[in-house]
């Protein structure tokens, strides 16, 4: 039971939302609910929803509060997010804890306010929003305090970003509404057209997982599976490449390359000469995918590596921002 007031992190991905203090991770959970529609009441959250996926009868609704990286159900999300951070701070506090929340460069100030009241509603007393790459660069420890260049890529569920930072500020920037989602999606759109079944997102997202990679392995792999056939209905067996998957995921690869070139296409060039010799910071969970580390040092022509935390640092981050030697110095880039 936490009596006294908490400086928390809250990073809300479009496939996990995840809380973090002190620069520790506190909590992880799927960002998912189930719901039942006649009565438009949520029935359970996070891991639990998750795990009924595909598995629920009509009455019920597994339904994700964001889209595109944004908050598109203000009122599950605030639901989820009240849920998350009672686990945190305990069901009885004094003191309601203050918050530093992440956000996509570039959001609009519509989407940035359902943000800031969500949490707020949720049971913060105080909010603050920083972008994501900043948040990312402060939980890799990039040296962004000084008036070199920094380049970082965050490739996160429903968005992709890339910004080039110095002396705490995004000097420039650009973000792509997509991300894993529509590696997902493109490859549920291969599988259709090339075998005619159908295959719901939790197996795409396994296939990524098991075989999936942005560059041709050094091995190929395979993975069999069962479909739905699109005429019959019925489960057909099949199965899948690596080397189909990288096929399927090549749109929306080139659409990633594309956002982050073209940032570095309007960066100063004194920023540029920094970055070569420093290298991109790669972070985000489609920076899992193995070879897109290889994809962009290729064709970006700037070394791109793999961060050691890719999957929390924009939450470590979000909750150092709070920190007594951090904030005053970003406080100016942040959004109340």
């Amino acid at each position: 039971m936490a009596l006294f007031s908490q400086d928390i992190g809250i990073d809300i991905g479009t496939f996990h939302t995840m809380i973090a203090e002190g620069g520790a991770l506190l909590i992880r959970e799927p960002t998912v609910v189930a719901i039942a529609i006649d009565e438009q009441k949520i029935v359970e959250l996070g891991q639990a929803a998750k795990d009924m996926y595909g598995r629920v009868p009509e009455s019920l609704e597994i339904a994700s509060p964001l889209r595109d990286g944004v908050i598109a159900d203000y009122e599950i999300a605030e639901k989820l997010l009240e849920y998350m951070i009672k686990k945190v701070t305990g069901p009885i506090r004094f003191f309601h804890p203050r918050a530093m929340v992440s956000i996509p460069h570039g959001v609009t100030s519509v989407e940035s306010r359902a943000v800031h009241e969500a949490v707020l509603e949720a049971g913060v007393r105080e909010v603050f929003l920083i972008e994501q790459p900043l948040a990312a660069a402060l939980g890799v420890d990039l040296p962004i305090n000084t008036p070199t260049g920094n380049m970082i890529i965050c490739l996160g569920g429903g968005a992709s970003q890339a910004a080039v930072i110095a002396m705490y500020g995004v000097v420039a920037a650009s973000t792509l509404r997509a991300g894993g989602v529509d590696l997902d999606e493109a490859l549920i759109t291969y599988v259709r057209r090339k075998y005619g079944l159908m295959i719901a997102q939790p197996t795409a997202e396994r296939i990524k997982l098991e075989i999936g990679a942005a560059t041709p392995p050094e091995e190929e792999k395979s993975i069999s599976l069962q479909g739905q056939d699109q005429v019959s209905g019925l489960p057909q067996p099949f199965s899948l490449t690596s080397g189909e998957v990288i096929e399927a995921y090549q749109d929306p690869l080139k659409h990633i390359v594309e956002n982050s070139r073209k940032v570095l296409e309007k960066t100063p060039p004194e920023l540029v000469s920094d970055i070569i010799d420093r290298g991109i910071a790669l972070c985000g969970g489609g920076a899992l995918l193995p070879g897109i580390d290889k994809l962009l040092t290729k064709e970006l022509g700037v070394p791109t590596y793999l961060v050691d935390n890719p999957t929390t640092c924009v939450v470590e981050g979000a909750s150092l921002g709070l920190s007594a030697a951090i904030f005053p110095k970003i406080k100016r880039n942040l959004k109340t």
